[in-house]
């Protein structure tokens, strides 16, 4: 059923985009997306993910639940909320999902505390989207700092790790496998020393 989805998220946007009277080339210019980039995910030959999807929304104002089709409401989706140290998970995805989808809520960085990372390895890819704050993402040798409205997808055999850069929280969407889900929960915070 995710599947079918999915596959409904190309024409959905083509409609939007045509409701909107854009053409692909003023769809590109806008997101930095090529035409045929574009094109192919309309067409559904190109599987949508965040770092499409966020930038095409905002071309053609909308929300991303106008973009992404929704199930009726299920009982099965209860939000729930976990804690590992001070990093707040709230499920927004069923359990039962083979792809997990969390916001996650990562506590502010004091000034002049230089956290240490600690980073993670495991199987599967992962995708995330800052909602607000500022994220460090260390992935392998890189140390980049995310924004709210940026994105980062990344192959979780990379040594990863994430937290807050600034005085205020990070919040963020997080998409990843179960074997994802397992180790971000399992993860122990780390401490600066």
């Amino acid at each position: 059923m995710a599947d079918d989805s999915l596959a409904l998220i190309g024409p959905r946007l083509k409609s939007w985009r045509e409701k909107r009277s854009m053409t692909l080339a003023e769809l590109s210019e806008t997101t930095g997306i090529s035409s045929s980039t574009l094109s192919r995910l309309e067409a559904g030959k190109r599987a949508p993910n965040l770092e499409l999807v966020v930038p095409i929304a905002r071309a053609l104002r909308l929300e991303l639940d106008d973009i992404v089709p929704r199930a009726a409401p299920s009982p099965l989706v209860a939000r729930t909320t976990k804690r590992v140290g001070e990093i707040q998970f709230e499920t927004l995805s069923p359990e039962s999902s083979p792809v997990q989808t969390y916001k996650v809520t990562f506590p502010a960085n004091p000034a002049g505390v230089a956290a240490v990372p600690e980073p993670n390895v495991h199987e599967g890819h992962e995708w995330l989207y800052v909602l607000s704050g500022h994220l460090r993402l260390v992935l392998g040798e890189q140390d980049v700092t995310l924004g709210p409205g940026e994105a980062a997808e990344f192959d979780t055999r990379i040594p990863h790790w994430l937290s807050a850069t600034g005085a205020g929280p990070v919040e963020m969407l997080s998409i990843f496998s179960k074997e994802g889900k397992r180790i971000h929960l399992r993860a122990r915070p780390s401490t600066p020393g």
